[in-house]
């Protein structure tokens, strides 16, 4: 075969291969349904979160900061005798407080954070209540860990497909068919809390030492997973 004829019958070739696969994308498929099976649990939180902080306000700055640093400092010495609580430092601000009338720096305001944090519930909210006469409450919630997040989820999965296959089952059966096929499937899974207890309760945490323990209740996260996908059913 000659050169420009073997071009033109590769061409060719290109060609009819090009409209047997825009043949077979454009096909219309029949017997196909669409279907979503979800499940869903309550998983009790697992993870205690809390706040702490200092502010002060001085005309000087240096003072101020060497207030503020000495207060966090004897509530870590505190904090860290409680091995079962990791401890972080959170943000520290420093701004000018200015006069009447906006013009002159008349003190200096510093805000330090001390952030807590513990699977032992009783443990942490009675170092929290026992700091407080030394720092302030921001903030106090509740978190799944990533750890029990990912347990739940991966038998959620499973829950997720067999009530997915089970509903393909009930369909195709319902419909006189032989049997399905899996066509597509996507699982996708979300998942929210529930806040367990009011700010305003929390703030006023204060306890003595020989005070008893609170009940803290850390509240639930909603988990759910849904499968959701695309069946073609085999009639006879």
């Amino acid at each position: 075969m000659l050169p420009m004829q073997r071009f033109a019958a590769l061409l060719a070739l290109g060609a009819s291969l090009s409209i047997l696969q825009v043949q077979a994308i454009e096909e219309p498929r029949y017997n196909q349904i669409s279907l979503r099976a979800e499940v869903g649990r309550e998983v009790a939180h697992d993870r205690m979160h809390v706040t702490l902080y200092r502010e002060e306000q001085d005309a000087d700055p240096a003072k101020l900061a060497a207030q503020v640093t000495a207060s966090l400092n004897r509530a870590l010495e505190r904090a860290r005798a409680i091995k079962t609580v990791n401890l972080g430092l959170g943000s520290r601000q420093s701004y000018p407080v200015y006069d009447d009338k906006g013009r002159k720096v008349v003190a200096w305001r510093e805000r330090a954070e001390l952030r807590l944090e513990s699977a032992d519930f009783a443990a942490l909210a009675k170092l929290s209540g026992e700091l407080l006469d030394e720092l302030q409450m921001a903030d106090m919630h509740f978190s799944l860990s990533a750890d029990s997040r990912k347990v739940h989820e991966d038998q959620l999965l499973k829950q997720a497909v067999a009530a997915f296959k089970a509903r393909a089952q009930l369909v195709s059966e319902a419909m006189g068919a032989s049997g399905y096929k899996l066509v597509r499937l996507d699982l996708n899974s979300s998942g929210g809390s529930r806040p367990p207890m009011p700010m305003a309760a929390m703030k006023d945490m204060r306890m003595a030492e020989s005070a008893p323990v609170p009940q803290i209740e850390g509240g639930n996260s909603e988990l759910e997973v849904n499968a959701s996908g695309v069946i073609e059913v085999q009639l006879p």
